[in-house]
This record gives structure tokens, sequence and C-alpha cells, in this order.
């Protein structure tokens, strides 16, 4: 072989002496019940109208067609590939996405990035929903039992470049007194009244700016910059409500971007610390994440929605009407655990008259005998509902005393019943009782204490415990899959649309691997795991 051949970009050229053994079509090679096929299939009969749209008609001609695009996202995601570049050299090196591909040719990692961004923004939602209703279709899916969970998934943000709503508040606070001593000089020295306003305090400076700036073209004061030169009075005055000015833009920005949340990251103002299970330091530090909320019936992933609170208690009511509205139909039973738990989800799930199973948040402490022997608990006091009054220990009556409203972050308001003990003085289980200094005083909302308790009998009746596992094995079940077995532990992509597009995703990927699974296992139309018997 001659030296310059090695500098040739055409390897083929060198000859050394191998023969075509790949067939020229791949149909041969990819197996009959590989899952490939059926993910073609079932895509094949899905409505693109949507993603078609979103191209323009009279721009250029997508160089792959944005179905068959489509097709290669989901399967890369099937087989746990999410980077772009990874997703492009499979499409140059795997046979099943080559197949795919239908002879088009291979999509380079900017196209993929770009259709995963721009592209499926408005039609990812309609696909997915489009292949739940497939799967009721089928009856894999009857839009009974909705088993709900939540998860916290790191975002693709640094983990220090953190903004504190608390923390910007101090100093808007601090900035605020500093604004009005200085007016006060300003005042004192023009003779003038000028006063802020915290609704309006750049509005308000920006005209004590073109004021003092108007001072200074009358007087014809020359500002001066640099070492060794003296300010006049004016200028100072002048660059510190200048300064504040800026200063105050800046929290207005920080105050928007809060929108109801205590922090935020500057490299993704969607993403809220939260605490993680797990983290780098092994110290329960706050990381950038998202609250993941999905649904699952029959294994399968039925609904799905990003969300930046740091619980999951006021995620319930928006997650539900999301996918009410996208799939045109209501379930009958929702089953979650006890973080959904407060009075206006219950009243919802009522309203709505959908069948409610979720576990009271001091389910675990009931069964525990400390809390059974403890005088202080309201449950373990004796309740006349005719009188509408409470039996302590002691034989004391515990009598309504007022109303109050208690104010919830949605703006939901409940009645709360206060109650206090007819006499505590002298009682000699006080100490175990009460800590305050008068007599006992206690806080009831009869409507929660009535939602919980039919709650609490759906959840302990022989469906509910069947339900309960379920929702363990099915919702906590589809999350360990996503996190350990798909190694899916922090976002690629940044904002609120781009992570859903992006999990969404991961969710097709995770109901055609489910749905291969139990075709190949012969588990189809079995959408409850029974309990075990002795």
């Amino acid at each position: 072989m001659q030296l310059n051949k090695l500098h040739n970009k055409n390897y083929t050229e060198y000859h050394d002496g191998y023969q075509l053994v790949l067939p020229f079509n791949f149909e041969v090679l990819i197996p009959e019940d590989d899952s490939v096929r059926l993910l073609s299939h079932i895509l094949e009969g899905l409505n693109y109208k949507e993603l078609y749209q979103a191209y323009s008609s009279t721009g250029r001609k997508p160089a792959v067609e944005p179905k068959i695009l489509f097709k290669v996202l989901t399967y890369a995601y099937m087989n746990n590939i999410y980077s772009s570049r990874n997703i492009e050299k499979a499409c140059r090196r795997d046979i099943n996405f080559m197949w795919l591909l239908g002879g088009n040719p291979t999509p380079d990692h900017s196209t993929i990035a770009r259709f995963r961004k721009d592209y499926l923004v408005d039609a990812i939602d309609g696909l997915f929903y489009q292949m739940v209703i497939y799967l009721h279709q089928i009856g894999e899916v009857a839009f009974e039992n909705l088993f709900i969970d939540g998860t916290k998934i790191e975002a693709s943000a640094n983990r220090y470049t953190f903004v504190w709503k608390k923390a910007v508040s101090k100093n808007e606070s601090k900035m605020f007194t500093k604004i009005q001593g200085c007016l006060e000089k300003i005042n004192e020295t023009y003779h003038t009244n000028f006063s802020v306003n915290k609704d309006s305090l750049c509005r308000d400076l920006a005209g004590i700016v073109m004021y003092l700036e108007e001072k200074q073209k009358e007087e014809n004061i020359e500002f001066v910059y640099g070492i060794g030169k003296r300010k006049t009075e004016l200028q100072r005055y002048t660059e510190q409500i200048k300064e504040f000015s800026l200063r105050q833009a800046e929290y207005d920005k920080h105050n928007a971007l809060f929108n109801g949340r205590n922090s935020y990251s500057k490299t993704d103002t969607d993403a809220t610390f939260m605490h993680m299970k797990d983290d780098h330091m092994r110290n329960a530090q706050l990381k950038p994440a998202y609250n993941v909320q999905i649904g699952v019936e029959g294994e399968y992933i039925t609904g799905m929605n990003i969300f930046q609170d740091r619980n999951d208690l006021n995620t319930l009511i928006p997650f539900l009407k999301e996918m009410e509205g996208r799939l045109k139909y209501r379930y009958k039973n929702i089953i979650a655990d006890s973080g959904y738990e407060s009075e206006e989800n219950y009243l919802y799930l009522e309203k709505q008259r959908q069948a409610c199973y979720i576990k009271p948040q001091t389910y675990e402490q009931w069964k525990k005998r400390s809390f059974k022997n403890d005088i202080s608990k309201r449950e373990n006091m004796d309740y006349n509902a005719e009188k509408d009054e409470y039996t302590c220990s002691n034989g004391k009556q515990l009598k309504p005393a007022g109303i109050t409203n208690r104010m919830s972050a949605t703006g939901y308001r409940s009645e709360i019943t206060v109650y206090e003990c007819e006499d505590c003085q002298g009682c000699l289980k006080r100490e175990k009782c009460t800590k305050s200094k008068g007599n006992r005083r206690m806080q009831v909302s009869k409507k929660f204490i009535e939602k919980r308790q039919v709650s609490y009998e759906n959840i302990t009746s022989e469906k509910g415990i069947l339900l309960r596992v379920n929702r363990s094995i099915q919702a906590e079940g589809a999350f360990g899959v996503l996190k350990n077995d798909y190694n899916f532990n922090r976002f690629l992509t940044r904002g609120k649309v781009s992570v859903k597009n992006e999990f969404m995703l991961l969710c097709f990927g995770y109901n055609f691997n489910k749905l291969h699974a139990k075709i190949q296992n012969e588990r189809i139309g079995k959408p409850l795991h029974r309990l075990k018997t002795a």
C-alpha cells in the first residue's frame, strides 16, 4: 500500500479484499417479534396534523419526513438514547434505526435537537394522548383506576446559580430604606418634596432622575469621572438614584420570575430548588429540579405533567384537569399517597364524582401505640355530634369558641372551628394535653375530617387495599424503571416546555416497551396485580 493513500478520506479505495456481506434489504435482519416493528405499526396510525403545521408551507422541505423523525426519536428513548449526537450515531450504525428511516438520509444532531425543541412543542401532547386512546381501544386501558405519583428530577442547570425570594425581599427592603434617606437629603438640599411608593418605585425614581438631569443643565454643571476628580453633590445624588433604579429593575425581574415560588435558577429560570432524595454531596442539598407527575393505569403511563411546586399537594387538580381535557374521559377511581391529601382535593374529587383513595397523612401514625395513648390528639377524644363538643380524657368539654378561615396557596378558603376547654385549671393531665398557659384550644376543619373519613374507609376496604398495593407497584414502579433501568436522572434540555417534551418522549418509550413486554409474556388484558394469598 502506498503511503499517500492513508491521507485519502475515502477508505473504500484501500480494497483489502472484503466483499459485501450485508443484504440490501435490512428487513431480513430484524426479528419478527422486534419491538421496532410494533412501534412503527402504532405510530403509523397516529394523526400528525399538528406536527406538520409546525413547519412552514413556504419554507424548505425538511430533510427527513417529520413522521419518520418522530419514530426515530421515540425508538431512541425506548432504548435509553437521549443525546442528539448519540441518536445521530445510532442512525448511522444501528440496523433498526436505518429500517425506521426507510432510505431517508441520516439526520444530523442539530436537526434532531431542533426537531425535539421547536417542532414537537405543539404536537407532542396530542400524539401522546392519541397513543393512550389507542391503548384504550385495544382494551389495555379502561379509564377506571388512575394511580398517581410524583418525583423530582434534576434540571439541566448549574447547582449554585440560585436566587432566593427571601434574600431578594430582604435586600429590596434595605434599599427602600436607603432611598428614603437619600430623598430626605435631596428634598432638604433643593427644597423639593419627592416621595416614592413601593408599587411604582421605578417610575418614581425615573422622575427624580429627570429632575436632577434638568437641574444639571440649568446650572451648567459638568459631571466628572476618574481618580482625583471631585464630584459635585448633584452628581452624587444623580448616580445614587440611577443605581437604585437599576437595582430595583433587577429586583422586579426576580420577583416576576418567582411566580409564586421561593427560588429559581439563573441558568434555567423555570427550575425550582428542591430537596432531592440523593445528591452529589450526600447531605440532602437543594438542587434545581422539576416536579414530575404521572398517572398510571394497567402499567401504562396515561398522563403526565411538569410542575414547579416543591410538593405534590397543589398538583392534583391541574393534573386531572389536563388529562380530562386531553382524553375526554374521566377516571372513576383516583388513587394517591398522603402527599396529595387536602380538603380542596377531597372536595374537587367529590364534585367530579370520582372515588377518592388518598391515604391520610396520619395513617401510619394511627397504627402506633404511642399515638393511641396520646391524650392530646383529637382522634383520642370523644365527640358528641349533637352538642358539637369534644370530651378530653379528664372528662372536660371542649366547646366551639369561634370560627376562623384559612387560605391555601391556591386561594382555597377553608372554615376552621376553634374549640376551647371549659376549664383546665388544676387538671392533673394538663402537662400531657397542652403546653399553653390558658385553657386547651383546638382547631378543627369539620369538612376535612368528614372527607378524610370517607377516603380512609375507601382505602381500608378490600378493593382499597388492592388498589393501594397496585399504586405502589405501578406508579412508583414506573418511576423506578425510568430512573434506574432507563438511567434518566437529569434532564438534558432547559425550560419547562422543553423538559415536558423530553419526559413525554420518555413516557412514549416506556409505554411501547411495556406493551411489547406484555404481548411477548402473554399478559395482555391484566390491568391489576392480584394480592398474594398466604
